[in-house]
C-alpha cells in the first residue's frame, strides 16, 4: 500500500468524533517502518534500565528496531549508548553482555575504543608493525554515541538526534512525579521478567493507558481498587494513563510492608499512578516501590515486555518481593489475551479503527492522536 495515503484525519478529531489509527498501523510492515523513524527513532523511547549494567566496564548489546546498540558503564560509572559498530569495516563489536576490563576491541581487526567511546588503538593499521597511518585520524573516528537519558532507572534514547533535551520533552511528567526522583534500587533477579506479546507495541500501549477494562480483565484488582475508584491522567503530546486512589500495600504474614519512599506527600498514602511516557515505557509508581515496562517492538504483530520492579530500599525481604513480582505478573499477564485479541481484529479488513468512549478512553486517544501527529509531520518533511 501507498502509506502516504493512510488517512490519519478522522484520528485528530475530537475524541466523541474520532476514530482510532487505521489496521495498517498495526499490521503492515510499511506502516511499521514509517512509525520506526517517525514515532520511535524520533523521539525519546526507552531502551533498557541502568540496572542492566551496575557496574563500571558492564556491555550490554541490544537491537532495537534492527539497529545494533551497545549499552556501556564507563570507567566514570555514566552509562553510553553506543551504536554497536566498528568504525573501521562495520564489524558487530560485543555480540553478549561481558565485563569490559580494558578497552572494546573488535573482533575482526582489533581496533579498540575506550568505554567513553574514544578509538584508542588500530593495530597494523600502516601495515606490519605501524599502528598509525596518517589517513586514519582517531579522533574522527570514535563510536557513534546515540543520544541518551537515566530517568527512573529507564535508559531513554534518541536516535535521529532531532528531539529536544529530554528534559524539556518530558518536563511535565519529571514536575508530576519529583517526588519519586530519588534513588530506585532494582529488586534483583526476582523483581525483573519478560512477557512475549503478539501484537503490535501500541496494543500493550494503549490497554495501558486505561481503566475501563478492570472489572473485566482484572477482577482481583477491581475487587479492592475499583473502576470508580480511578481518574484519568492526560498531558498532551508527552504522557497519559490513569491512576487510583485506592493502593493497597502488600504484607508480609508479620504485617510488615516494603519501606516507603521518604519524603512523599499525604496523597500517595493511599494514591499510585500509572502512566505511559510516549512513546514505548509504562510506568507504575506507589508509595513502596514502582515499576517500569519497556516495550520492544519485534515488527508489526509482535512486541516484547521487558519488567522491572523498583523499591525504596536496597534490602527488602525477598518472600514480600516475589509475592509482590508474583502479583504484577498475573495482573499483566491477566492482559495479553486482550491485546492478542485486538490484534486478530485488526485484520478485519472493513474495521475502521473503531470508536473512544469519551467518559473513558481519553488517554487512549490522546496516545493515537501523538502518533498521528508525529506521522503527519514526518510526512510534510520535504
Amino acid at each position: 500500500m501507498n502509506i502516504s495515503t493512510t488517512d490519519l484525519s478522522t484520528v485528530r478529531r475530537p475524541i466523541s468524533q474520532a476514530n482510532g489509527l487505521p489496521n495498517a498501523h498495526y499490521i503492515d510492515p510499511s506502516v511499521f517502518a514509517e512509525e520506526r523513524q517517525a514515532v520511535l527513532f524520533n523521539n525519546w523511547p526507552g531502551l533498557a534500565v541502568a540496572s542492566d549494567v551496575p557496574e563500571i566496564g558492564d556491555a550490554l548489546p541490544l537491537e532495537f528496531l534492527g539497529m545494533p546498540l551497545l549499552v556501556v558503564r564507563d570507567k566514570q560509572g555514566q552509562v553510553r549508548v553506543f551504536q554497536n559498530t566498528c568504525r573501521h569495516r562495520g564489524m558487530i563489536l560485543v555480540d553478549a553482555p561481558r565485563k569490559i576490563d580494558g578497552a572494546i576491541r573488535c573482533p575482526y581487526h582489533s581496533w579498540c575504543y575506550s568505554t567513553e567511546g574514544r578509538l584508542v588503538s588500530t593495530p597494523h593499521v600502516g601495515g606490519p608493525g605501524q599502528n598509525t597511518h596518517e589517513g586514519i585520524d582517531r579522533a574522527l573516528l570514535g563510536l557513534i554515541e546515540i543520544r541518551s537519558h537515566v530517568w527512573m532507572d529507564v535508559i531513554w534514547i534518541n536516535i535521529s538526534g532531532t528531539a529536544l533535551p529530554f528534559e524539556q520533552a518530558n518536563a511535565d511528567l519529571l514536575a508530576r512525579w519529583a517526588e519519586f526522583d530519588k534513588p530506585l534500587f532494582h529488586g534483583g533477579a526476582d523483581s525483573r521478567f519478560q512477557l512475549g506479546l503478539n501484537c503490535n507495541w501500541k496494543l500493550a500501549v494503549e490497554n495501558y493507558c486505561e481503566s475501563y477494562h478492570l472489572p473485566w480483565v482484572h477482577p482481583g484488582l477491581n475487587s479492592y481498587s475499583r473502576l470508580e475508584d480511578h481518574y484519568h491522567i492526560e498531558n498532551a503530546g508527552s504522557f497519559s494513563g490513569q491512576g487510583t486512589w485506592v493502593y493497597r500495600q502488600l504484607k508480609g504474614e508479620d504485617g510488615k510492608s516494603f519501606p516507603d519512599f521518604d519524603g512523599l506527600s499525604d496523597k500517595w498514602d493511599t494514591a499510585a499512578e500509572y502512566v505511559t511516557a510516549y512513546p514505548n515505557v509504562l510506568l507504575g509508581v506507589h508509595r513502596d516501590h514502582s515499576f517500569a515496562i519497556i516495550l520492544v517492538p519485534e515488527g508489526p504483530e509482535k512486541t516484547t515486555e521487558n519488567i522491572h520492579i523498583y523499591y525504596a530500599a536496597p534490602n527488602t525481604d525477598p518472600d514480600l518481593r516475589t509475592r509482590n513480582t508474583d502479583q504484577w505478573k498475573l495482573v499483566f499477564e491477566e492482559d495479553i489475551f486482550v491485546v492478542e485479541g485486538m490484534q486478530r481484529g485488526r485484520h478485519g479488513v472493513q474495521f475502521d479503527g473503531g470508536r473512544f468512549s469519551p467518559a473513558m478512553d481519553g488517554p487512549t486517544h490522546m496516545f493515537h492522536d501523538w502518533v498521528a501527529t508525529q506521522l503527519q509531520e514526518q510526512r510534510a518533511v520535504p
